[in-house]
Order: structure tokens, then sequence, then C-alpha cells
């Protein structure tokens, strides 16, 4: 601290005023918006605007009621107009009042993260503020606080943010709006309209920051982030567990957060595919042999005209008109269905042609009796069939010939082989879908429709998804932008990238810029040490992480043998649950029930990965990407690196999940 101790508490005090004065206005912000939502729906108005005017009134109340408990500021700017107190969210006694607390997100907040004493931005003294770990906001919490005089030209490393970047964690992820750095700044606040790719190393805060990012742009673009939506896309469902509370904490209800398992999940997945099979499947060639098979069901070979009765009068379309209209529709390229709807609305147009050359008024009645008449709708059928996503899949794995001829030149003999159902269905309605068959039909649905898509699309773990996942996201964001995280170093899918070019281009963004992250705030020097010796093995262009703490432990328990693992492990679980944070047993999928069982053996319940805050809590290491814990006791290093193709790319993972202890406890040769 900089202040004499009397100068100090008296800071304190008056900071603790402020608090106090803070959270009473916005307990009167809470309850004039319930009384703004009664108002609103008493409003004279025509019936849509007051639909409009209730839903905002309505959505406006329930994030303020449902705002997380917890500090109210963290951080004062002393300007020369005045100090301006930084916070999740604006703060005032009335809308046209000066803000008690300002959003971090507005863009007088950016010279909390950007001044220094070289570009102080105006700013005379940056004051943080220390609140007592797991704080529900009550002032007496406010424990203390930190000048830099930057008009003094004085700038140094913060004590405050140390502190809360090595203080334990337990529970959820917590926001790093207090943290960020001048470099996640300069990501968090990239515009809507830039697709941005984060090349992050362990610990360097990529998934804060895309999640600081989505906040930023539903703070910054309100009415455009409501009409598109924003979507965040994790691993897994105990991933998104783990941030589920980082956007509520920052006041952003009602953003959808999903997998892409569940956003493509239009059949429950009851197949498996061996490995060779889901390798082909999620290949970006497949998006191709799809298309083929479903256009290839159009037919510009008509056989006889066209007859439509009308009235008293039979219409008639040539067959080479036809086959002209179908021709010319099929070079357009369409999605499926809408090719479709063109070719009845051209049959329409040339009936209704013929019609008023003969002085006949054909309204919109009579358009659409025509275009929906059995007649139109059977030539539709022959030429254009009616498909659903389910039939193109279906036929093409399930018949050695349509799939001969729609992969003719794109995949070989050996390819095919591996795409074929061996026992095919009677249907595709008694199917047994594998999640690989979900990206396929998700590409089918594609082609036939596009969705309607989203705003602005977080994903993370990006370095995992296959060419094809790619491609279901990339729709899903067709019209708006994403941003995109990850780390080539922890690909650990057999189709995990080695270059975000290639990522990117999958997802329709090739030109997107790519910014690195190397510096870490989370994971310990110790820690990073040992992992950087993977590096090298890993087959990925990525520099190697450096962090700035240097206050974590690194533990190695060799034992003479495997069998001696389960005792080790239980000493040093016993170990981890003497200090303060959460704890995470990490082994080889096949070893957690040997773990489980002798930690309950020793009188030790351990939860699974579902319970972020659990002590301790078994982790199979499929399970483990972006997750932390304060304690890491990791398993026999070299059964996770044996059980799969990318088995160092997993132990990589494993390693850097610690963020202030690890424990490595092998009775085999550790493989670096």
């Amino acid at each position: 601290m900089t202040s004499p101790e009397p100068a100090l508490r008296a800071a304190l005090a008056r900071e603790r005023a402020h608090h106090e004065h803070c959270r009473a206005a916005l307990a009167a912000m809470v309850d004039g918006a319930r009384d703004h939502v009664v108002t609103g729906e008493d409003v004279s108005a025509s019936g849509a605007d007051a639909e409009v005017l209730g839903h905002r009134l309505r959505s406006r109340a329930k994030e303020l009621r449902e705002l997380p408990e917890g500090p109210l500021f963290f951080g004062r700017l002393d300007l020369a107009e005045g100090p301006l107190h930084i916070g999740r969210l604006r703060i005032s006694e009335h809308p046209a009042a000066p803000p008690l607390v300002v959003d971090w997100r507005a863009p007088v907040s950016r010279a909390f993260y950007q001044a220094t004493a070289r570009d102080p931005q105006g700013v005379e003294v940056r004051r943080r503020f220390g609140w007592a770990p797991g704080s529900r906001g009550d002032s007496a919490d406010l424990t203390g606080l930190e000048d830099e005089h930057l008009g003094r030209g004085e700038s140094r490393a913060s004590e405050i943010v140390a502190r809360e970047i090595e203080r334990p964690r337990v529970g959820p992820m917590r926001d790093i709006a207090a943290t960020i750095q001048p470099e996640q700044d300069d990501l968090v606040r990239a515009a809507l309209t830039e697709s941005l790719c984060v090349q992050g190393a362990p610990g360097t805060g990529k998934t804060a920051v895309g999640l600081h990012r989505a906040a930023y742009l539903l703070y910054t673009h309100p009415r455009r982030m409501r009409r598109g939506g924003l979507l965040v896309l994790g691993p897994s469902r105990a991933f998104l567990g783990y941030i589920e509370e980082v956007l509520p904490a920052l006041g952003e209800t009602g953003v959808r957060q999903s997998t892409l398992a569940e956003e493509i999940a239009r059949h429950p997945v009851t197949g498996t595919d061996e490995a060779r099979t889901a390798a082909v499947k999620h290949d970006a060639r497949m998006a191709e042999v799809l298309r083929r098979a479903l256009y290839g069901r159009v037919s510009a070979s008509v056989a006889a005209d066209l007859e439509v009765p009308d009235g008293s009068v039979r219409r008639r379309v040539p067959a080479e008109e036809l086959a002209r209209t179908v021709a010319g529709v099929r070079a357009e390229e369409p999605p499926y269905g809408t090719g479709r709807e063109r070719v009845r609305a051209r049959i329409v147009r040339h009936l209704q042609d013929q019609a008023e050359r003969r002085g006949e008024t054909c309204g919109a009645a009579w358009v659409r009796r025509i275009g929906r008449s059995r007649p139109v709708t059977a030539c539709l059928d022959a030429v254009w069939p009616r498909v659903r996503p389910e039939e193109v899949v279906a036929g093409l794995l399930g018949d050695p010939a349509a799939l001969a001829e729609a992969a003719d030149g794109v995949l070989d003999g050996e390819e095919r082989k591996a795409l074929l159902w061996r026992r095919p269905p009677r249907s595709w309605r008694s199917a047994r879908w594998s999640a690989a068959d979900l990206v396929l039909l998700d590409e089918a649905a594609g082609l036939l429709e596009r969705p309607e898509g989203y705003g602005h699309v977080v994903v993370d773990e990006a370095q995992d998804l296959s060419p094809m996942e790619c491609r279901a996201i990339a729709r899903r964001a067709a019209f708006g932008s994403l941003t995109v995280l990850g780390d080539l170093a922890q690909g650990t899918t057999p189709w995990a990238a080695r270059s975000w070019r290639t990522v990117l281009g999958h997802l329709g963004r090739p030109d997107a810029a790519v910014a690195e992250l190397t510096t870490g705030h989370r994971v310990p020097q110790a820690v990073v040490g040992l992992a950087n010796r993977l590096l090298g093995r890993l087959d990925v262009d990525v520099p190697a992480p450096r962090s700035l703490r240097g206050d974590g432990e690194l533990t190695m328990r060799p034992v003479a043998s495997s069998g001696d693992v389960p005792d080790a492990v239980v000493a040093a679980v016993r170990a981890a649950l003497a200090r303060e944070g959460s704890v995470g047993v990490i082994a080889a999928d096949a070893d957690v029930d040997r773990v489980r069982a002798a930690l309950a053996a020793a009188g030790i319940a351990a939860a699974g990965p579902e319970d972020p805050g659990a002590r301790p809590a078994v982790v199979p290491a499929r399970a483990v990407k972006g997750l932390e814990y304060d304690h890491v006791v990791t398993v026999e290093p070299a059964a996770i690196a044996a059980a799969e193709e990318r088995g160092l790319n997993r132990l990589y993972v494993v390693l850097t999940r610690a963020v202030s202890r690890l424990d490595v406890v092998h009775g085999r040769p550790l493989p670096f």
C-alpha cells in the first residue's frame, strides 16, 4: 500500500461508504425496473409497441434481479473532471444522473486497463480495490486499496491483481474484469464485424477473453445482439458448467451456452463408429459427397408436358420449357429447398403469362391455388423431389451404388468401404445414428435450407474441431462474426488442427486475424516448465508459454512399481486436502475406477468432473480440457500418453490444469 496507515483507514472508510451508497442505488434500480414493467403493461400504445416495450422492460428487470451478489466495483480512476468507480455494471440514482459506478465495458473505462505512466490517458490516479475472497458484496469485505499515481509517472506491478490471480479456485470459473491485462483488453474490445482467432497457451486467459468479449459485444451492440443472438460453444457440459456463472456475473443473462453436439442433435446418438469410419465422416470431402448425393436427385429429364386444369381451361408447360427451368435453377446453386420453390414459382409464372395474354387477371389467390395444385406438385416431385437430411445420409451409407456415384473421384475404395453400414436399417427411422453421422445430417440440412444463425459465435477449444464440425459452426455464423479460441498444442482429436489457417478456412473466415497469448497468469512457472518439455514432440508451431507466477509447487512422486501407485495417489490427495482450494485427480480413462476405489478404501469420497469445486474430483484425462484445479494429482503420465493417438497432447493438457500445485505420481518412466 502507498498510503500511511491512518490515511489508508480513512480512504477505506470513504470507499466503504460509497459502496453502501451504490448498494442502495442498485436496490432502487431493481425496484424501479419492476415498477416500470407494471407501468409498461398499462401504457396506451399499439399492441405491437406495447409488446416490444413490455418485453424490454421485463428483460431489464430480470437481468437486474438475476445479477449475482458480489462487490459492485473493483477500481477507480481519478480524472480531471472527478473520480470514476469501475464495476461490472452501470449504477446510478437516476438514468440522467452521473453514474456512481461505470460499466467496465464503457469507452471511458478502457483507461483503467490501458493507461500507463508513459501514456496516462488523462488518469491522475488508478486505484484498485482488494476484496475478501468469496465476498457477496458486503461493504466490510473491502479490505484494501492500492494507488498508482500515473500523473506523476508512477507505474508498478499490482499486488492486488497478483493476489486475485493467485488466490485459490473453488467452484466455477470467475470473471476477470478486475484483472484484464492490456493485450487481453485489445481482444475483448475488438469490433463486432471482426472475426478473431486467439491462440492461447494454458493459463493465458483465452476462455475468459472470449466470454468477456461476448459481454462487451452485448453491451456495445445491444440491438444487433438481441436481433442476431449470441452463442457460446464449449467442448463439454462439464466445461459449460465451469464457465456458466461468468456472463451472469458481468450482468449478461439469457446467452445460449451449448456444445456443438447439442446444437446438431437431430437424433440421439445410439450408434458408434470405428476410428477409420469416423475420420472419413469428419473429412471436409464429405461435404462434396453429400452435395452430389442431394443434387443428384434433381432431374432435368422431362418426358411429357405439364398440364394444369384452371376452370374450363387446361394450361400447358412444354416438357422442353420445364427442362430449361430446372436446369436454370440448378445452375444458380441455391439451397435445395429454395431451388424447389424457385422451380415452382417459375412454372406458375409461365402459366400466369399464358393467362394474362388471354386478358385474364391472376391475383395472389390464383397464384397460390395453381402453385399448390396436384399437377404442379407432382411435377415438382418428379424433377426436384422433396427430401429429408436423413434420407440423403441413409441413402449414401446404406447403398454401395449411390455412394460410389456420389464419391467418384472424391473418396477411394477403402474410404467408401469404411463409410458403408454393415447392416443397413430397413429405413432411416430405425437407423442407429453415431456422433459423426449427426455432423453429416447437419451438413445435409444446411444444403436443404440455410439456418438462421447468430450475430456472433464464441467457439472454445476450437483446435479439436473437425473440418465438418467447422462447417456446421460456419453455417450458424454465416451472417455474423466469430471469436475462435484454442491452443494447437492441446489438440487431442484424431482430426485436430496443426494450423489455425486450416481451421479458419473451414470456418469460412480464412483471413481472420490470429492473436497469440503466451504470458500465463494461471499456471505457475514450475508447472509450465514441465509441460514445455513436451512441446517439441507435439508437431505444432506454437511459441513456448511463460508464466508470471513463481509461487506454485511441482512434486514428482516416483514409486517402485505400478502396484504402488494407488497408495501414492492417496498420500498425494491427503496432502492436497490439507490445503485450501479445489483438488483434481486426473488419470487415464482406463485407470479412473481403480483410482476412485483406492480413495474410497482410504475413506476419501470423490466426485466427478461435473463438480469443479469438489475436494477431490476424480477426472478422466479425456474430460479435463478447459477445467482447472488448485491442486492436481496426475496419475501415471505414461498411461495417459499411451491411451490414444494424440496421447502426448492429452498429457500436455493434463499437466497444465494446476493453478497452485502439481503432484505427478508414476511407476513407469515419464514420457518427457
